[in-house]
């Protein structure tokens, strides 16, 4: 008895250490920096996708909502034509968008990153000079120079291109692509600079003493290691792009609805929740794997090219 009491003050003793020990480690000080960050993230990104899963398996009646188990959502969402198209065309555009911005994107970051010099900063201040002004009036401004009596058919009319303004310009997917590609440009362009930034120069000149050509320079050595930058570009802009509505509601015309807009018809005039959450669900997990597909396929052939 006498051992057992002697020995319960050391153990708490040392338990004592052991807590302190632990306060003032820096596995305790990191945990402590992320917690309040890692909460934030749960409560406002965690939380919300667990309610639109919730809903999707919930069904809608009129006002009220029935919280009974159901794949009937999913069954719509997989097996209608209309929302299997609008998914289709979705993922298409989005791509195709995506794959011209990190074209036309790549040849103005190369430009800064190998020949900015000293002008890098004001080159990319200039760039996102247009990004200053909101999202809507930029596709409206898309909406005029693509219009009927807009800049684009003024200016081929008077070229003597065309007799008379064409249709064809306006309210279909080209327009759509065209707008994103522009609104999107910008956040092509920063993460490929960055990512030309870090290529070691003296690999480039290596190359070039070996023999190598500019273009075989380029497609050998800096290509290659700027293939994170071109990865983090295509992610940036397909991932935003599958889930907007504003640009074909605005530009788009029944050619060009996305399946973004019958989400937001789910959400609001239809007020059927579940189904647009199914809907929502079905986009997230398609577009996670295009997205997984798209670096999978960029760093193997990265991977050759090296």
């Amino acid at each position: 008895m006498t051992a057992a009491a002697e020995r319960s003050p050391a153990l708490a003793a040392g338990r004592g250490r052991s807590r302190q020990a632990f306060l003032q480690s820096e596995s305790f000080q990191g945990l402590a920096l992320i917690s309040p960050t890692l909460l934030y993230a749960l409560v406002l990104l965690v939380a919300p996708i667990l309610v639109v899963i919730a809903y999707s398996f919930w069904s809608q009646h009129y006002l009220t909502v029935d919280h009974s188990f159901t794949l009937d959502n999913y069954r719509a969402a997989l097996t209608e034509p209309i929302y299997r198209d609008l998914l289709w065309r979705s993922l298409y555009i989005s791509l195709t968008v995506s794959l011209f911005t990190v074209v036309l994107a790549y040849p103005i970051a190369y430009f800064i990153s190998f020949h900015g010099g000293r002008h890098k900063g004001l080159w990319l201040f200039l760039i996102t000079i247009p990004f200053w002004t909101s999202y809507l009036l930029r596709v409206m401004s898309w909406k005029v120079i693509l219009g009927y009596n807009g800049v684009l058919n003024s200016a081929l009319m008077g070229l003597g291109i065309t007799s008379e303004p064409s249709t064809a310009l306006l309210y279909n997917s080209s327009a759509v692509i065209i707008t994103l590609t522009h609104a999107w440009a910008a956040f092509a362009i920063l993460p490929i600079f960055v990512s030309l930034e870090k290529v070691d120069r003296t690999l480039v000149e290596a190359a070039t003493d070996l023999g190598d050509g500019p273009l075989r320079s380029f497609l050998r050595v800096t290509l290659p290691l700027s293939a994170p930058g071109i990865v983090s570009a295509l992610l940036i802009v397909m991932i935003p792009t599958v889930g907007d509505y504003v640009t074909p509601k605005l530009v788009g015309g029944k050619d060009g609805v996305m399946i973004a807009n019958a989400i937001q018809a789910q959400f609001g005039k239809a007020a059927n929740w579940p189904l647009g959450a199914a809907l929502s669900v079905t986009t997230m997990i398609v577009v996670s794997l295009m997205a997984g597909a798209a670096v999978f396929i960029i760093r193997s052939a990265a991977r050759l090219a090296r």
